[in-house]
């Protein structure tokens, strides 16, 4: 058969609505413009009040605008990608690669071995020929309850494995497996493999709550012994430990089918070198991984986001084996995705417009990022080979999102990526159930990605003539998230506070210049509303979205920003923060209640505080003033500044009840409440006399 006569392994659709969407934007920009244009013409002589905040004002629309432009090249020119496994199995099932799975671990207290090793299994359980897998754990936590853990996965997997082939079951993760039975004749027929993940899960649990191993155990495998040697999790030598071989004839499930191979590694750390985090451990995966395996196609997992389909590695394989396109493709990112998201997503943790929007927008244009997570590599273009060439090796250090400038460097090297967001999610993960929680997450993900900005590998300059101006704007969009604080700051202080003094600064209703203001206001909400719907969203969902927006730009990334500007400046150094998979049972049912979890003395609570304060002071003192002094003029010059100010307390209305109304361990702390209030006052009073 020639090869015009192949049927492509996957198709490429453009997103519909393209046009529709497109004269929307334009609209819109050419009202964003005469916003400019507005501010531009009517600023305030020097004699008069409020100039310097009109001008503040001017300089934070501006960069708003300009932001905005940056976001439409992801909703540009959008596409969507779709597999066809059975042309792949038909052409190539007895020559399929070799894939090398690495999960990693840092922290068996905030990532309980129970999770490390239920995303083991569900990706030993794929639906793959088991000699091909090679699955490797990295325990940057260096701990042998997770080792034991995983000891106890390998026998476990002997009876999982058959069973899910067997069965075909849907997802291969135990815990997600057995918890979505509702069937009691199914429960009934799967009760034996049920019992043993249940015992096995009481002896993990408690060798956890003891916080080490029993002697008994650790007789019983020559693994253990390598403890004897380590002084703490960050000083200790190689732990190199194959629990599985699969190569070995005898390595077999109770069937007598061939078991993947299953390797322990705990890679050696000293203090007085730097172990250069996730991206340390995953360049020692490849260098181990290359002496045992060697696998040709790299996929690599968080270790709390286990596999929810056991199609995944068929459905990447459709791109990297195609004929005509597979060749130019070094990674497939699968999207994040996470299972304990409520029907509302009270902190916008579903990353819905990152995913439905954003990264299929970047496909368009060359591919999308790569996020560190739930991303199928080729081997050689992770270890650095230009497209077409020998180069370097492993992912790339620096900032503490190396993944991203690892998949940037990638791109640069003459490569293209792939989306792909199948119709059953690929990987499911665990959403941060606490404000702080997620608030830590996003000034990690900021920061770094504010740090790629300001180093030798910005996109606007690494990436000139390398990929296309669409994908060094879209790359922008994540790069600029910190420096997007001090334009929100000052758009929810400035104008509030103006309004104790009766500044205005945005045109009356009557004025022709409010039309691009509304037209503005109305198009990008009305929009957003509609894309986040499409999205899978709720209404409550987009409000929520809104908030957290809010909350994200005066708090994370405020602090996002004046780190990594004292990093530059040398006074400090970014330290990675993991984010706690597991939630106290109270705070737990709290999140299932959209109930926003605050509780600790956070000093990005008191930021928030104070800016919720200092606008409900601000609108309580012009309404006082509207309601006394019925002067209409006064009203309608007045209008959309009461209405911004009116938005920010309805966004703010959780932080007014975690301040004054909740009494549950959730709420504000009681000091914190007292010095937010004091601050805001004082701002009040200043800008009042």
């Amino acid at each position: 058969m020639g090869r015009d006569e192949y049927d492509p392994l996957f198709e490429t659709k453009e997103a519909k609505g393209r046009i529709g969407y497109r004269l929307l934007s334009v609209s819109t920009f050419i009202c964003i413009c005469l916003i400019w244009v507005y501010r531009a013409i009517s600023i305030p002589g020097e004699t008069e009040d409020g100039r310097w905040a009109w001008i503040g004002l001017f300089g934070a629309e501006l960069w708003f605008g300009l932001y905005w432009v940056l976001t439409q090249s992801v909703r540009w020119n959008r596409i969507h990608r779709y597999t066809f496994k059975d042309r792949l199995s038909q052409r190539y099932e007895h020559e399929l690669p070799s894939v090398d799975i690495f999960v990693c671990t840092a922290d068996p207290t905030i990532e309980p071995p129970m999770m490390v090793i239920n995303t083991v299994l569900s990706v030993m359980a794929y639906d793959y020929p088991p000699e091909k897998l090679s699955v490797y754990l990295s325990d940057d936590g260096g701990s042998d309850l997770t080792f034991y853990a995983l000891l106890e996965a390998s026998i476990f997997s002997e009876h999982w494995i058959p069973f899910c082939k067997k069965f075909k079951v849907e997802p291969r993760s135990p815990e997600a497996f057995f918890s979505s039975l509702s069937d009691p004749s199914d429960a009934k027929m799967m009760a034996s493999v049920k019992k043993l993940y249940e015992d096995m899960k009481n002896r993990i649990e408690t060798a956890a709550k003891l916080g080490r191993v029993s002697e008994d155990i650790q007789a019983k495998h020559r693994g253990f012994f390598q403890w004897d040697s380590v002084s703490t999790q960050r000083d200790h030598q190689t732990i190199l430990q194959i629990l599985i071989d699969g190569q070995d004839p005898e390595a077999l499930d109770i069937e007598g089918c061939a078991l993947p191979t299953l390797v322990y590694l705990a890679r050696e750390k000293r203090p007085q070198h730097p172990h250069n985090f996730k991206a340390g451990a995953m360049n020692a995966l490849i260098r181990v991984s290359s002496k045992i395996s060697n696998g040709e196609i790299i996929l690599n997992v968080d270790c709390d986001m286990y596999s929810n389909s056991s199609k995944s590695v068929r459905d990447a394989l459709c791109f990297f084996m195609d004929e005509e396109k597979g060749q130019q493709i070094a990674f497939v990112q699968f999207p994040q995705n996470f299972e304990n998201i409520t029907k509302n997503d009270i902190y916008s943790s579903s990353l819905a417009i990152i995913r439905e929007v954003d990264f299929p927008g970047l496909d368009g244009y060359g591919g999308p990022l790569y996020v560190g997570t739930g991303c199928f590599h080729r081997r050689d273009t992770l270890c650095g080979r230009k497209y077409g060439e020998e180069h370097s090796m492993g992912l790339k250090y620096g900032c503490p999102v190396e993944d991203v400038i690892t998949g940037l460097s990638i791109q640069c090297n003459g490569w293209k990526s792939v989306f792909y967001n199948p119709p059953r999610k690929g990987f499911l993960g665990v959403a941060p159930t606490t404000l702080a929680e997620s608030l830590v997450q996003h000034k990690r993900w900021s920061e770094g990605d504010f740090q790629i900005l300001l180093s030798k590998y910005s996109p606007l300059l690494y990436g000139h003539g390398k990929i296309s101006p669409g994908l060094r704007m879209g790359y922008c969009i994540y790069c600029l998230w910190a420096p997007n604080c001090l334009a929100t700051l000052y758009y929810v202080t400035i104008p509030s506070l103006c309004l104790l003094k009766g500044i205005s600064l945005f045109p009356m209703i009557s004025s022709p210049w409010f039309l691009p203001f509304a037209y503005v206001i109305f198009t990008s909400n009305a929009y957003s509303l509609g894309e986040f719907l499409l999205s899978g969203g709720t209404i409550r969902g987009w409000w929520h979205d809104k908030r957290m927006r809010v909350f994200k730009r005066t708090s994370s990334y405020l602090f996002s920003f004046i780190d990594t500007i004292f990093n530059l400046l040398g006074f400090d150094k970014s330290a990675f923060v993991i984010t706690a998979k597991v939630a106290d049972q109270d705070v737990y049912q709290r999140y299932q209640q959209d109930i926003i979890e605050f509780g600790t003395s956070s000093p990005m609570f008191v930021i928030l505080a104070t800016l919720a304060l200092l606008n409900l002071f601000s609108l309580v003192w012009v309404v006082k003033r509207v309601v006394m002094n019925m002067k209409f003029r006064f009203h309608e010059s007045m209008v959309l500044q009461i209405l911004l100010c009116g938005l920010l307390v309805a966004i703010n209305i959780p932080l007014y009840q975690g301040l004054f109304l909740r009494k549950d361990k959730g709420s504000m702390p009681t000091s914190l409440t007292f010095k937010s209030i004091i601050i805001a006052l004082m701002a009040c009073i200043t800008c009042l006399y």
